[in-house]
């Protein structure tokens, strides 16, 4: 009996693991929402992502927003520009990717509400895995205030 009962045992376990997805492994840490002004119709959201093993971010919901985008800033013939990452966001393995302010972020726009300090904004991740599966990843992201993100700037070297 106890035999039989190792056997039964084993086969439930080898059936699981064939059955049990392979997608990516993803956490995300810190995320937050910058919080807006009466009448302004964008934000950003930011966060930390890592991914157990290669995977791309390829898309990013939420209800506040009638468009959600992946949004990259960086610098064109001495301009800041940001645009949107059509094809998604790598998440090399085991390598944390940081979402911020004048970085990558998920672009909220065309709001439905304003975003005040203190609310909690619900976003959905989209992880796409090397084998092309997806899996989603719910996210509650405070609203912070809008100085939350402001860079930090040492001005002792400067003769004001």
């Amino acid at each position: 009996m106890n035999r039989t009962i190792r056997v039964a045992a084993l086969a439930a376990l080898v059936s699981a693991a064939v059955v049990l997805p392979a997608h990516a492994q993803v956490t995300v840490k810190d995320p937050w929402v910058r919080a807006t002004v009466a009448q302004q119709k964008a934000t950003g959201a930011f966060m930390q992502i890592t991914s157990a093993q290669d995977a791309r971010l390829v898309e990013a919901k939420s209800p506040v927003a009638g468009v959600v985008e992946i949004h990259e800033m960086a610098m064109e013939k001495d301009v800041m520009r940001m645009r949107a990452l059509p094809n998604g966001l790598d998440l090399p393995a085991g390598k944390t990717v940081e979402l911020k302010s004048g970085g990558y972020h998920v672009m909220l726009m065309d709001l439905k509400q304003q975003m005040k300090e203190g609310e909690t904004v619900p976003m959905t991740l989209v992880v796409e895995g090397k084998d092309k599966k997806r899996s989603t990843i719910e996210v509650k992201a405070p609203v912070k205030p809008l100085a939350a993100a402001a860079p930090k700037m040492d001005h002792s070297q400067h003769k004001h």
